[in-house]
Order: structure tokens, then sequence, then C-alpha cells
């Protein structure tokens, strides 16, 4: 593959560096433009391979991808959609929780009104059918008392 040196000292060779001369401007055509490499003129390299081969070439830079944006994790649609799933449930738990406190205030006024009948009918009675003593007036006293055929003589 590669010829035998029959030297025993490699033979050095000098590296040849050429310019590429600029084309002269030519006339405007309406194509279209592509992206291309920056403005200047890379130099041209050449390379002297062991078999004695000269290649020669450009040195090109690797071709850098665009900038991707960054995207969030999260679209925002979805975090509106996950606040809002969180506001209604506050908003049900506080409504639960008003209506407990309705339900309970309710009880606790109708065991008032029940405690202040019970009360109330008490003193009632009491005034009614407890001992009547002297309240002031006329006593009549009824010592003997004749009834003949349902008839009252006193």
């Amino acid at each position: 593959m590669y010829p035998d040196h029959t030297h025993g000292v490699p033979v050095e060779r000098a590296v040849e560096v050429h310019q590429p001369t600029p084309l002269p401007p030519a006339v405007p055509v309406s194509a279209p433009v592509v992206p291309g490499q920056p403005g200047t003129v890379p130099a041209v390299a050449s390379i002297v391979l062991p078999d004695g081969r000269v290649v020669t070439g450009y040195a090109v830079a690797p071709a850098q991808p665009a900038p991707v944006t960054v995207k969030p994790a999260v679209s925002r649609t979805a975090v509106n959609v996950a606040l809002g799933g969180v506001g209604f449930l506050a908003v049900c738990g506080g409504l639960l929780l008003l209506t407990s406190f309705i339900a309970a205030l309710t009880a606790f006024v109708t065991q008032l009104i029940i405690l202040a009948a019970v009360i109330f009918g008490g003193w009632i009675a009491v005034q009614i059918l407890g001992p009547s003593g002297h309240r002031g007036g006329t006593t009549v006293n009824i010592r003997k008392a004749t009834f003949k055929r349902n008839h009252f003589h006193g």
C-alpha cells in the first residue's frame, strides 16, 4: 500500500499554503440569495500525506445548530386550568363551611325558641294551676248548705 522507503531517514517536505485569487465582481443576477459562509475567504491549507500525496482544502468550522427557544415545562393553559380547579375547590369548601354554619345556627336558634317556650309555658302553668292564696277581694264561707231537689237553699 505504502511504498517501501529504502532510505533510513524520512524525507521532510514543506507544507505549502495557497491563497485563492478572488473573482472579479459579476453582474448582479436576480437569483435568490442563499446564506453561506461568512464574508471573509478562509485560508487554503495543504497537507502532505506520508505516502507523498498532497491534500488541499479549506478548513470549515462545524455548523452550529440554531438556538432553540426554551419552552416551559408546563404549558400556561395547564397552569390556568389547575389554578381554576384549586379556586373552585376552595369556593366549594367555603360554601360547605358556610352551609354547615347556617345549619348549626338554625339548630341553635330553634333550641333557644323551644327552651323559651318551655320556660314561659311552665310559668303560665304555675300561675294558673298553682295555689291561689289571698289575692285580695271578698271571701265567702258557706257553712251549711242544703240542696233540695237540685236547688241551693242557703
